[in-house]
């Protein structure tokens, strides 16, 4: 049976029962996990991402990245695009997020997490 992630919801589940479900929330100084750690871009890396289109409201357009900190830590960060964004400095969020390297495993990192 082939495994679809197709929607955000199918997709956090799936992090959910994986225990990789931890958002990793922008803020000035950088990603918080709620654990009073502020991570950087290079304590992290992007494992995968994922982009969702709604079919008839663009403001379910949304990216999803599953991010894994230097502590193990396996979670992710969620944006809308452009103006639907919800990040109070929307600058300082694309800028730290495009320092964040990418170690994309396709497909299968849902599998292995």
């Amino acid at each position: 049976m082939k495994d679809e992630m197709t929607t955000l919801a199918a997709v956090l589940e799936k992090l959910r029962l994986r225990m990789a479900d931890t958002e990793f929330r922008w803020t000035p100084e950088g990603f918080t996990a709620g654990r009073g750690k502020i991570y950087q871009p290079e304590d992290l890396v992007i494992l995968k991402t994922y982009r969702f289109e709604g079919e008839s409201d663009p403001a379910d357009s949304s990216i999803l990245y599953v991010i894994e900190a230097n502590d193990n830590l396996i979670g992710y960060s969620l944006d809308a695009y452009g103006t639907y964004s919800n990040h109070e400095d929307e600058e300082g969020y694309d800028n730290f997020i495009r320092k964040i390297p990418i170690r994309d495993h396709g497909p299968q990192i849902l599998q292995e997490i």
